[in-house]
């Protein structure tokens, strides 16, 4: 099976940056809650069929709180 790896830092600003390694997927969320359902949401806007959305892989940046 495929995985995208979901890489998750701070926002300067407040709330939480994902991004999708290898894939044009970025999203946000104020909370950890609502950024893993902003993950979902861009990635059943990013593929088509969603069968076609691989596994889900996060990772933190290092030095994170």
């Amino acid at each position: 099976m495929k995985e995208i790896i979901f890489l998750i830092e701070d926002d300067p600003d407040g709330g939480y940056n994902a991004e999708g390694l290898g894939y044009s997927i970025f999203t946000q969320g104020d909370t950890v809650k609502e950024l893993k359902e902003n993950i979902l949401d861009a990635l059943k806007c990013h593929f088509d069929d969603e069968r076609d959305i691989p596994k889900i892989v996060i990772k933190e940046k290092r030095g994170r709180k």
